[in-house]
């Protein structure tokens, strides 16, 4: 029997209401702590002027590190254009805060794929953590999801300088990690070792809470600007946040020791980068409705989601299991056909750098690799997930979602 989309849309749409609504009372309370910053920091139109060369003396790259520091409730922040994705934020963090003999702890699992590189091993590239010195440990989840303790906390020794989280659960079946789980890790893991440093990679989770992992315990937060706090203008950037003494090792390793966060040109202004941060809360706030609609409509649609629709959500990412790879190619290449950038392309899987399985995409959107902009990925394997995330409108995420599940059924 065919499907009536439009009455299927609209009776989603009414189901999820009062999940919506949830959502504007945290887009509300978010706004409101993004206008307090930028009044607080006097932002002014001269703080989007460009600046060239060393950019000695930038007052709008001082002015929205101040911003960003009081967002995140944090001493100091980095951000600079010159971080060209969550990837690299995460590594320059990792990188300028180990030395040679240290250890990097993973108590949740294991990270990104494109984490992999960063950390190394005995064949890993040149640069990488393992070729400087860096051991590794990682403990899984228990069989239930949480977190093996007893294990983590035999993990934690002597060497052991960096706890590092993951906020967002990646090509992987664990949930991401709210505000209240990531504050019980960070007070469990410093009951095992005070002095540790705890860094979280905060992608795809800024805005969707009312607060940030800083609020909760973490030492340092790092991210991609073309992801949540971009607000979909960004043209790109990422940055760190966190106490003084750690940044300014981030900072070290972004540029030289000795100059760190002082230079770094914005030849192209500041303003957009005011600007997405300024509507970040809105727009992550559509892509959290149309992630809940997705889901709902999903379900519906008996496919299996995580999460669900009406779960509480720590960032922006919806998984769907197709189950078969003829469905997931189906679903990406109805959600490019309903993208306002390149819609005749036809996504087909292949090879990625970070990547062990070759890797479908779709992403028709105006700023390259913009997950805030509506995109939707998935390795090739078993059992074939789709991870949707984005959308600039709810709107748009709609149409897109109903014309790759329509794809989908067809083939079902």
């Amino acid at each position: 029997m065919p499907v009536d989309w439009a009455s299927l849309g609209e009776e989603t749409a009414a189901r999820v209401a009062p999940v919506w609504r949830e959502v504007d009372r945290v887009v509300l309370a978010n706004t409101a702590r993004v206008l307090d910053a930028f009044t607080s920091c006097r932002v002014s139109e001269h703080h989007f002027r460009a600046s060239t060369g060393y950019g000695y003396g930038d007052a709008g790259r001082t002015a929205l590190e101040a911003v960003w520091s009081r967002l995140c409730g944090t001493e100091a922040a980095l951000v600079h254009p010159s971080i060209v994705s969550g990837t690299h934020a995460v590594a320059l963090t990792l990188l300028g805060l180990l030395a040679p003999g240290q250890e990097l702890l993973s108590p949740f699992g294991a990270p990104y794929d494109t984490l992999a590189a960063v950390i190394g091993g005995p064949d890993g590239p040149a640069g990488s953590l393992a070729a400087l010195g860096v051991s590794y440990r990682q403990v899984d989840p228990g069989p239930d999801g949480s977190p093996d303790w007893p294990a983590v906390c035999d993990a934690v020794g002597r060497r052991t300088a960096v706890v590092f989280l993951q906020r967002s659960g990646g090509y992987s079946d664990r949930p991401a990690l709210p505000l209240s789980a990531l504050r019980t890790l960070i007070a469990r893991v410093r009951r095992c070792k005070p002095d540790v440093t705890v860094v979280v990679d905060n992608c795809y989770g800024e805005f969707v809470e009312t607060a940030e992992p800083t609020h909760v315990g973490a030492d340092l937060i790092a991210g991609s600007l073309i992801k949540n706090p971009g607000g979909g203008l960004a043209p790109g950037g990422g940055y760190v946040a966190g106490r003084r003494e750690l940044v300014e090792r981030v900072a070290a390793r972004l540029t030289v020791p000795g100059l760190g966060a002082a230079v770094g040109p914005a030849p192209s202004g500041w303003r957009l980068y005011f600007q997405g941060l300024f509507q970040a809360p809105h727009v992550v706030g559509e892509a959290l409705k149309g992630a809940v609609f997705t889901a709902a409509l999903a379900r519906r649609l008996g496919l299996a989601v995580r999460p669900e629709w009406d779960a509480p959500r720590t960032d922006i990412i919806q998984a769907i299991e197709l189950g078969r790879p003829e469905l997931l190619t189906a679903f990406c290449r109805g959600l490019q056909s309903r993208s306002p950038v390149d819609a005749y392309a036809v996504p087909e899987p292949g090879p990625l750098p970070g990547y062990d399985e070759p890797v479908i995409m779709a992403a028709g959107t105006f700023i390259q690799g913009a997950s805030l902009e509506l995109t939707a990925d998935a390795p090739f394997r078993p059992p074939y997930t789709v991870y949707l995330q984005g959308g600039l409108s709810c709107a748009h995420v709609r149409l897109a979602v109903q014309e790759a599940l329509q794809a989908v059924l067809a083939l079902v």
